[in-house]
C-alpha cells in the first residue's frame, strides 16, 4: 500500500523558518522523481521544488534562494528548507511522487498536504 505523509507546517512570522518532511512507503523511493506543491488559497497547485531519482533539482522562481529541496533515498524521505518565508508563502504545501519512462507518467502518488501559515 502506498503511503505519502507530509508533516512539519505550522504558524510562523515573516522572516522565519520551517522543515517541511515527506514519509513515503509502498513503492520504490528511488526510482521516483519528487517534488513539493503548493496551493495558495483561491489559486490553482503550483510547483515548489523538484528533485529528480537522478538528483536533477528544479525551484519556482518565488523560492529560489529561500528553499531547499533534499532526499533520502535509504528513508524514503524528501524534504523542503523553507527560509525567509513572507505571507505569499501560505498555502497547503502537498509532497508528490511520479514514475516516468520516455516521457510517460506511468505512477503518480500524492500526500494530504500539510499547512502552512506565515503571519505577523
Amino acid at each position: 500500500q502506498v503511503r505519502i505523509v507530509e508533516s512539519g507546517g505550522g504558524s510562523v512570522q515573516p522572516g522565519g523558518s520551517l522543515r517541511l518532511s515527506c514519509v513515503t512507503s509502498g513503492f520504490t523511493f528511488s526510482d521516483f522523481d519528487v517534488g513539493w506543491y503548493r496551493q495558495r488559497p483561491g489559486q490553482n497547485r503550483e510547483m515548489v521544488a523538484t528533485i529528480a531519482s537522478a538528483g536533477d533539482i528544479v525551484y519556482a522562481t518565488a523560492v529560489k534562494g529561500r528553499f531547499t529541496i533534499s532526499r533520502d533515498n535509504d528513508k524514503g524521505e524528501v524534504y523542503l528548507q523553507m527560509d525567509v518565508l513572507n505571507p505569499g508563502d501560505t498555502a497547503g504545501y502537498y509532497c508528490n511522487a511520479w514514475l516516468t519512462k520516455s516521457s510517460i507518467i506511468l505512477k503518480n502518488y500524492w500526500g494530504q498536504g500539510t499547512q502552512v501559515i506565515v503571519s505577523s
